[in-house]
């Protein structure tokens, strides 16, 4: 059953001709609570995801989204939920996603945060993650949890200036990426390469097991296999 988020992920490819090339399908978990985390370079990428996995996928998106005119009618088509201003805890976030794991329900992270977005990067170019997914997976009260790594990776793409930072700024003044004097780029992928990691899987047993551990060399560990998953598989999809 297909549901509004999902038909406009796919009406925004089909509109920008996207042609999206799907690797290692057979890797998605095709029911249950799942945590899709990626690359990030365009605004592409969460429709993109969301057409390659086959199922709604809540994104969690950066505060200014919600501010925009325009924009968020769009990210609240798609289903995404804004985080708060830069600098804030995250709490309500946490607890949103919580219940939708709770629900059988995709959530979908860009750890990377904005700045692969604001600031223009190569294709098979990727910034250090943040740690904020490995602690709400760590923390996700489920009983079998899926980490879906999945990389993004453009052949064929146009890049464009889309608006000036400093005009996003009137809408977030908390994002310190916004005092710069540049320009927002615009990135539209003609051709994509969408390559499906190996899922890392948290159950209640293990969670259990892991009290008893450092929590901070934990997570380091589920940071380091997310991002070397997704590191190769850019690697490869970009040649």
């Amino acid at each position: 059953m297909y549901s509004e988020p999902l038909l406009v992920s796919q009406l925004l490819l089909a509109v920008s001709k996207t042609k999206l090339f799907l690797h290692h399908q057979e890797r998605i978990p095709p029911s249950g609570p799942m945590l899709v985390v990626s690359n990030h370079r365009s605004f592409m990428d969460a429709p993109l995801l969301m057409s390659a996995v086959g199922r709604p996928i809540r994104f969690a998106c950066h505060h200014y989204m919600g501010q925009v005119p325009g924009m968020r009618e769009l990210v609240t088509k798609l289903g995404c939920f804004p985080l708060e201003e830069t600098g804030k805890p995250q709490k309500k976030f946490f607890q949103q996603a919580i219940r939708l794991f709770e629900t059988q329900q995709v959530v979908g992270l860009f750890p990377e945060g904005a700045q692969p977005m604001v600031e223009f990067t190569k294709p098979e170019t990727m910034g250090q993650f943040h740690k904020g997914f490995a602690h709400l997976a760590l923390r996700t009260p489920v009983e079998r949890l899926c980490i879906l790594p999945v990389a993004i990776a453009s052949v064929e793409e146009s890049v464009s200036s889309a608006v000036p930072l400093k005009l996003l700024s009137w809408f977030d003044p908390s994002e310190p990426l916004f005092n710069s004097s540049g320009w927002h780029p615009f990135v539209v992928y003609q051709r994509v390469n969408v390559l499906i990691g190996r899922p890392y899987w948290i159950t209640s047993v293990q969670r259990e097991e892991l009290r008893g551990k450092r929590m901070k060399t934990v997570v380091a560990e589920l940071i380091d296999y997310c991002q070397t998953e997704i590191s190769e598989l850019l690697r490869k999809g970009c040649n």
